[in-house]
């Protein structure tokens, strides 16, 4: 245990004191976790949905950078922080306001860097998006 799985573990029990943004952009937060992996079912909320009905894909943009890194948290030593590097994303397909199961997995991890990727699938299986991003590892106490 290090302070990143006692977050994770704090994040999961709905227990942990959650970022303004993560209310503001209405994110939520985590379903479960293990090592290298993490996994949410994310519902949107009415003020996040674009005019026609469909999701906003700079808003699963800001869902994939989020899960992308409470995976990489799932990683990190205690004198380790981490800021992400790179986010990118691919739509696969135009999505209804519909719940989606979001997954982060942990695809490598080096001395300074940690590469995921983040799948977002609707109820019936189809993958609507998949996001790749790194974080850059740096010590704790490092300037941002």
């Amino acid at each position: 245990m290090n302070w990143w799985t006692e977050r994770l573990d704090a994040l999961k029990a709905g227990a942990a004191d959650v970022p303004l943004v993560t209310r503001t952009l209405r994110m939520g937060l985590l379903d479960d976790w293990g090592e290298g992996w993490t996994r949410k079912t994310w519902e949107p909320d009415p003020a996040v949905i674009g005019p026609d009905g469909t999701l906003f894909g700079g808003h699963l943009a800001a869902l994939a950078d989020q899960s992308a890194a409470f995976a990489a948290m799932t990683v990190m030593a205690e004198d380790e922080v981490f800021r992400t590097t790179n986010l990118a994303v691919q739509y696969f397909r135009v999505s209804p306001a519909l719940a989606l199961r979001i997954e982060g997995r942990v695809v490598a991890r080096t001395r300074r860097l940690v590469s995921v990727e983040v799948d977002f699938r609707r109820p019936d299986g189809q993958l609507v998006a998949k996001a790749t991003a790194q974080q850059v590892v740096l010590p704790a106490g490092a300037p941002p």
